[in-house]
């Protein structure tokens, strides 16, 4: 009989709501329990939120590159996805094809709204070039929304992410992305956005 030999975990990411673990080729994300919360309560809040997380994930698989959800949570807290073994653009961008991949990041985007899903957290930590595509990750600040508004502000964290990050290539980059994205609602969705852009500044100068 063979036995298989499992690698001791190894934590890749510790954050405030969750550690994210990589045991061979799968990685697990394990949501944290809140000391402050009452346990009752915290329990049923990550319950939801890891079922929420999974459920738009799976829904995502055939859609755009994304990790694949490896079993399902039920009432637990953890996620089990696939590892994927590429670089994260926080790190590599500015060393990659950026205009093509700033390509891609629009048409994702692009297919996840159409699916009205906001990520909640767009930022190139959360994405990963694997043989040339992009890869979304990390759907834990997800939600669905049909609201022109969140759409908006989910543009608007990249925007910001990609300012403080890669500011160098920032002009090009958001230029390309945008070019790229939604050409049916682009127009209604880019005028929200620089409302949402206003009131930011607005609330900067007071």
């Amino acid at each position: 009989m063979k036995h298989t030999i499992q690698t001791k975990p190894e934590i890749i990411q510790q954050g405030a709501e969750a550690t994210i673990y990589k045991i061979d080729n799968k990685v697990v994300k394990d949501r944290i329990l809140k000391s402050y919360r009452h346990p009752e309560l915290d329990s049923k809040l990550i319950r939801r939120r890891t079922k929420s997380e999974a459920k738009i994930l799976d829904k995502l698989q055939e859609i755009i590159n994304v990790p694949k959800l490896l079993a399902d949570p039920g009432q637990g807290r953890m996620i089990h996805m696939q590892y994927i073994n590429g670089k994260k653009l926080s790190t590599s961008l500015e060393t990659e094809n950026h205009k093509e991949i700033c390509k891609q990041i629009g048409q994702a985007i692009t297919k996840i709204h159409d699916q009205d899903i906001i990520h909640g957290d767009l930022t190139t930590s959360n994405m990963i070039l694997k043989d040339n595509k992009l890869f979304l990750i990390d759907f834990g600040l997800s939600f669905h929304s049909k609201k022109i508004e969140d759409k908006a502000v989910d543009l608007h964290l990249l925007k910001q992410a990609f300012e403080a990050k890669h500011f160098s290539i920032y002009n090009q980059a958001i230029n390309t992305i945008l070019e790229n994205y939604n050409p049916e609602k682009r127009e209604e969705i880019l005028n929200q956005l620089k409302k949402v852009e206003s009131r930011g500044r607005y609330k900067d100068k007071y």
